[in-house]
């Protein structure tokens, strides 16, 4: 049976925690927001620790009742709800799961493509990257240090469930030269005025490095061999980073090679 909890409950104020990068970091666990979310979170077999709902919405979707099979139910409060919500206009059903990396060497232990968001900041450009990088059958990402983490709220959302099934990586530009010289790997970076996509080789392990819109790829560029580059009609200025990263993610994983994700 579900457990109603009052607005004073001490979990509360620790999912709260979750909004904040720094509750994630100390307690290892982020949060997922609405029902679609949970449901791709289950079907990728991400382990639900926590379920909230809200009285309205229970009251909506009584079938949710069924999620307690799955994980510990508890019914607050609307207010109370909205307080640990990131939206708005809150969905009513919220979940927390486990936070879990892979390790730089084991992501990078076979050959392929590996997205390297090196710096990236806007959380919308992260999660539409992810959600390009699987739909070009790239399954490796390493967020690199200076930029957003990969499961706050509105990469969890602009990912759709993509970041579910991802290997995930996290690592300083030191961290990432180190392992990846000593593997082979090789860094192409996605910038201005580099070989044009359709003419650029891939090697068979690449770290495809996409930074921001404007500020490019920072201290990531050093590890760069080489620098490919989006043709664009003269009257275009640039083009948003998950476009253009996510074009640049569809030319090389179409280079003929087929990474193992």
């Amino acid at each position: 049976m579900p457990q109603h909890l009052g607005k004073h409950s001490p979990r509360l104020e620790a999912v709260r925690e979750l909004l904040t990068a720094k509750g994630r970091r100390e307690r290892g666990r982020f949060t997922i927001e609405g029902l679609t979310l949970l449901e791709e979170a289950r079907r990728s077999g991400v382990a639900l620790e926590e379920i909230y709902v809200s009285e309205s919405a229970l009251r909506e979707r009584p079938e949710l009742m069924g999620w307690d099979q799955t994980a510990g139910l508890s019914v607050v409060d609307d207010r109370s709800f909205a307080r640990l919500s990131d939206l708005e206009t809150p969905p009513g059903v919220l979940a927390v799961a486990p936070i879990a990396f892979t390790p730089l060497p084991a992501l990078l232990a076979e050959e392929g493509l590996v997205l390297l968001l090196a710096g990236i900041s806007d959380p919308g450009n992260a999660g539409t990257l992810i959600r390009s990088a699987e739909a070009f059958g790239v399954g490796r990402i390493i967020f690199g240090a200076g930029g957003v983490e990969p499961h706050h709220p509105k990469v969890v959302r602009g990912a759709m469930g993509s970041l579910f099934r991802a290997r995930i990586a996290r690592a300083e530009v030191a961290e990432v030269a180190e392992v990846a010289l000593s593997l082979g790997w090789e860094a192409t970076g996605l910038a201005a005025g580099g070989t044009p996509l359709d003419r650029a080789a891939f090697p068979p392990r690449c770290l495809l490095a996409v930074g921001q819109e404007r500020a490019g790829l920072g201290p990531w560029d050093a590890l760069c061999t080489q620098r490919v580059g989006i043709p664009m009609a003269s009257s275009a200025e640039s083009l948003n980073a998950a476009v253009a990263g996510s074009i640049a993610l569809y030319a090389a994983s179409r280079s003929g090679r087929q990474p193992p994700g």
